[in-house]
């Protein structure tokens, strides 16, 4: 089959980029046709032949202060442009959607079906759901002024996100964000897509309320497979892995390293609180990592601590933290409980509780009978490899 990818960022970025790195790879080994659109950037390490993408924009961080730029966050004529210079010359059997929203915009589905009915050329539109993105504008079902989780935008009530200034405190961005929910709802645009993965099962009960997708939603966890089969003895420290920032409970988790100051902590990762979790003296930082180095350190520690204070749908690191035989202390928010089996491969806790956060580290880390107890629990895990998940994807493709 050829399968076109698309996603706006073509480098490694988080957790969509890992994902359509990974299946891409695995398409490819498979013996498919594979190749990607989305922005040019200076790091951008996939591509098409036709060398189309479109420029590089930052919605999220950027000033708005050209003209033009509230329009195309809404609907890019670039991206529709060059979208088909890329299907004339690929001419995909499939395009596997994945972040498109407020740089590439919905207008690549109207150029995808345009095609489609010019070529001839049945396309199928699959969509892989890594966050919130069709049913809430700033992506993550909660008030980011606030951290409280909301789900008032998924009936299609978007001017929640201007009346809360949802999208970077800014009530131009929001707004924005808010005609784009709006205006695509109205025109039914998602109607065109033809099957969407829900990595969680709290994902698709929270799509199901969108109209364009009944009957049209399906459950497929993430993939997660070891990298090498040796076994790696423990180092005494708990870690954090992931995004430095407020809604992954970064804050929460380092008001509970004061208080445990006896406990070694290694944080890995980057973000805006980088300077407070270089400050704890016993926070151990040592960066973003990946490949042997990555996997090395989750399968050392004693536990991992995954306190994110958003409505997480699948998240890698948890599911990585078992497999490598490290269990996992996690808040209840979104899709994670459906990962770790509470009192069996790691405890839950309630989203933002810090007193009860400092409990189950404290608990956990004082009593290593139960703690070997999760770790052996968690050798015998398995989620599915990337082979096995692309299987089952091609099987999505190929579904009539």
């Amino acid at each position: 089959m050829r399968v076109l990818i698309v996603n706006k960022f073509l480098y490694p970025n988080g957790g969509s980029e890992t994902y359509i790195f990974k299946v891409g790879r695995q398409l490819e080994k498979m013996g498919h046709d594979v190749q990607y659109f989305g922005m040019e950037h200076k790091e951008r390490i996939v591509g098409n032949h036709a060398e189309c993408y479109t420029q590089n924009m930052d919605f999220h961080t950027g000033r708005i202060n050209k003209l033009l730029y509230p329009f195309r966050i809404i609907y890019s004529v670039e991206a529709r442009k060059k979208i088909r210079r890329v299907l004339e010359d690929f001419k995909p059997d499939v395009v596997h959607l994945n972040n498109f929203n407020f740089q590439l915009t919905p207008s690549i589905i109207y150029e995808i079906r345009s095609f489609e009915r010019k070529s001839g050329n049945k396309i199928k539109i699959i969509f892989t759901a890594h966050d919130y993105q069709l049913i809430c504008p700033n992506h993550l079902l909660q008030i980011p002024s606030t951290g409280e989780l909301c789900c008032k935008c998924i009936g299609g009530k978007f001017e929640e996100c201007t009346k809360n200034r949802c999208i970077h405190g800014s009530r131009v961005k929001s707004l924005l964000g808010t005609t784009e929910g709006f205006i695509y709802r109205w025109l039914k645009t998602y109607k065109e897509i033809d099957l969407v993965i829900c990595p969680s099962h709290f994902m698709k009960d929270k799509l199901s309320y969108h109209p364009d997708f009944k009957g049209k939603l399906t459950v497929l966890h993430n993939f997660a497979e070891r990298e090498e089969a040796v076994k790696i003895p423990k180092k005494d420290y708990v870690l954090y892995l992931g995004r430095f920032c407020k809604e992954k409970g970064v804050l929460t988790l380092l008001q509970v390293c004061d208080k445990l100051n006896s406990i070694p902590f290694v944080f890995a990762g980057n973000g805006p609180l980088l300077a407070q979790v270089k400050k704890r003296q016993n926070i151990e930082y040592v960066g973003f990592l990946n490949g042997e180095e990555l996997y090395k350190t989750i399968a050392e520690a004693r536990f991992t601590v995954f306190p994110s204070e958003w409505y997480e749908n699948c998240p890698f690191t948890v599911m990585e933290s078992q497999i490598y035989g490290t269990p996992v202390i996690a808040s209840d928010a979104g899709g994670t409980p459906e990962l770790v089996q509470d009192g069996i491969t790691g405890d839950i806790f309630k989203n933002g509780n810090k007193n009860e956060l400092t409990d189950k580290i404290e608990k956990l880390w004082n009593n290593r009978t139960k703690l070997n107890y999760y770790t052996n629990n968690c050798q015998n895990i398995c989620f599915d490899t990337i082979e096995q998940y692309c299987k089952k994807l091609i099987l999505l493709y190929q579904k009539e």
